[in-house]
């Protein structure tokens, strides 16, 4: 550095280190603090002026006056190539203000450097690392295993956080039972499906129905959640005697992210669930609803074969949905209350017989879920006739 007021042209002057020792005040620190950090960080430094630069910052990180060190710490957190050691040591500052910049954006902190402070450092500041740009999967993995919930919700709403599946398995396992933890997870962009299975059974209803509409699900639980949706909104109908469910938005949600199959369909018309059937074709077929319903329910058989067939269903599966439309069809307004299931059993056993020609090609998993489902309702049916009768 040479002599003088000045040193190098936009370089670190005699000045500002002078101020230093001859103004005390945490003001006067707090402005050369900001000035000197300006010049380090576009780089007009000599490689010398930068090395007195980060000895005064190195000091500044000590200064028993917060307000310095704050603005010190505001100054250097977007600075990637700052010395690890004075943003180590600001991002271990006693005082949240000093520590949450450097904290949630620098880069000059190192996944050893985050992983350590997790796990030396308050719970604020396992939260304030949840939220950075970017987290790596080690760091990540740490903030799980801190046990801190309020880090593992920032954590887990984070699109910039690496998740392996490892590590999500581990937040299903330590917080899949809390809301706050399960409304971020299950609005991430991506869950493996091993994952999201593993979340069904401790959703809210709304977030089970996200979670069929944005995520990979294995066709039985996709199926299952659906029809469980479907038949609580017929359930609250009938009992509230409010206008039919509008199930457009689910069905649109659904087919926008590829889950809108033939298989859920299918079995969902399996138990007679004509609104969803219809609300299918009329996305599929890009018509409105009241036109779909009016094709559906028409008694030319034309009608339906031209709405199926504009929705691009397959051609193998129409007589299976034929024979299912009919009897739903048959039975809509019909209901017996000593054997609630009763048309979901002669749906079931009416498209069943549409599998029995050897030269179908029917997928074999439809095939199974739609006999397990048969089978769980006459085992349900003949559980409550032996209750009845020990009664």
């Amino acid at each position: 550095m040479t002599n003088g007021s000045n040193a190098t042209s936009g370089g670190l002057s005699d000045l500002d280190v002078k101020r230093l020792f001859e103004d005390p005040s945490p003001e006067a620190h707090a402005e050369t603090a900001v000035k000197i950090a300006g010049k380090f960080d576009s780089h007009s430094l000599t490689e010398d002026e930068r090395k007195i630069a980060e000895d005064i910052f190195r000091v500044m990180a000590g200064d028993v006056e917060e307000r310095v060190r704050e603005a010190l710490s505001k100054s250097l957190n977007d600075i990637p190539d700052l010395p690890g050691d004075i943003a180590k040591s600001l991002a271990q500052d006693i005082s949240d203000a000093v520590a949450f910049p450097i904290l949630t954006n620098s880069r000059a902190l190192s996944d050893e450097d985050l992983t350590e402070i997790i796990a030396t450092q308050g719970a604020s500041k396992q939260v304030a690392i949840a939220q950075r740009e970017v987290v790596s999967a080690a760091v990540s993995e740490a903030l799980v295993d801190s046990g801190n919930e309020d880090a593992v919700v920032a954590l887990v709403g984070n699109e910039g956080a690496e998740l392996t599946e490892t590590t999500l398995e581990k937040v299903v396992e330590n917080y899949g039972d809390s809301e706050r933890v399960q409304d971020p997870l299950v609005h991430r962009e991506k869950l493996p499906i091993t994952v999201a299975e593993r979340l069904v059974a401790k959703l809210t209803d709304e977030l089970k129905d996200h979670l069929v509409g944005h995520h990979e699900l294995s066709p039985e639980v996709a199926s299952d959640l659906v029809l469980q949706s479907r038949e609580r909104a017929t359930i609250g109908l009938l009992s509230a005697g409010q206008d039919e469910p509008n199930v457009e938005d689910m069905v649109r949600q659904m087919d926008r992210n590829g889950r809108l199959t033939t298989s859920i369909i299918l079995r969902a018309l399996c138990t007679g669930d004509l609104t969803f059937f219809e609300a299918s074709l009329a996305v599929k077929a890009d018509v409105p609803l009241v036109n779909a319903r009016i094709l559906v329910h028409d008694d030319n058989d034309l009608a339906l074969r031209s709405l199926y067939t504009k929705a691009e269903m397959p051609e193998r599966y129409y007589p299976a949905f034929l024979a299912a439309i009919d009897i739903a069809k048959e039975t809509e307004f019909e209901r017996s209350d000593s054997d609630p299931d009763w048309r979901h059993r002669l749906i079931l056993e009416r498209m069943l017989t549409q599998f029995e020609e050897p030269d179908d090609e029917f997928d074999v998993e439809d095939i199974d879920y739609l006999l397990n489902r048969l089978s769980r309702i006459e085992a349900q049916a003949t559980t409550q006739v032996d209750e009845t009768a020990a009664e």
